[in-house]
């Protein structure tokens, strides 16, 4: 009977699975912690509702407040890592909003989490990982584009003010030197220095 009850708990014991869904207010910040035991990977899946002008960035830390996972503008994503130690790990969402947070609803966050026995191959872990790194670089990658293309604008709207401000300087100038050139002969012919 003992072993009977071993072996029913064993599917429990290999693996947990840590599924729970919430709503995050704007400007506001969630943590979930769980003890992991040492050399566990852990494996997940996110899925963050959309809200306009609302980024929301995830957090993956253990208790000495190294970064396991990191993504900014987060919406949809999964992400693994090994444990190194037994620890307390810490899954955090923070929702940045300029809007304020009147009127502006909550996000619905989707979490899923595995850690034990998975069927995920370390070399799949490992392409998991750098499939993230290389969305993370070309959101990078856009993000520079869009602020370079910003700054050009900036940069050909002051040449442009420059270039009106130097002719513009250039002609009360002009008119400064010309009327003082009329004013001194004025003045020369009234004392009869000049005829």
């Amino acid at each position: 009977m003992a072993r009977l009850a071993a072996l029913l708990l064993l599917p429990v014991l290999i693996e947990s699975v840590f599924s729970i869904s919430f709503f995050l207010p704007v400007n506001s910040r969630k943590c979930l912690r769980e003890e992991i035991h040492k050399d566990v990977l852990v494996t997940g899946e996110y899925e963050i509702s959309e809200q306009a002008n609302t980024k929301t960035n995830l957090k993956i830390t253990d208790s000495s407040s190294h970064t396991l996972y990191s993504k900014e503008d987060a919406v949809k994503g999964k992400f693994a890592f090994t444990t190194e130690d037994y620890d307390m790990f810490e899954v955090c969402f923070e929702s940045k909003s300029p809007m304020g947070t009147g009127r502006v609803p909550d996000q619905l966050v989707n979490l899923d989490m595995k850690h034990g026995v998975e069927k995920l191959k370390p070399l799949e872990v490992e392409l998991r990982r750098l499939e993230d790194l290389s969305e993370s670089i070309v959101n990078d990658f856009a993000y520079m584009k869009k602020r370079e293309e910003e700054m050009r604008d900036t940069n050909e709207s002051t040449n442009t003010r420059v270039l009106y401000f130097s002719i513009f300087s250039m002609c009360c100038l002009i008119g400064l030197a010309t009327w003082q050139v009329f004013y001194l002969r004025r003045f020369f012919k009234a004392k009869k220095l000049i005829e």
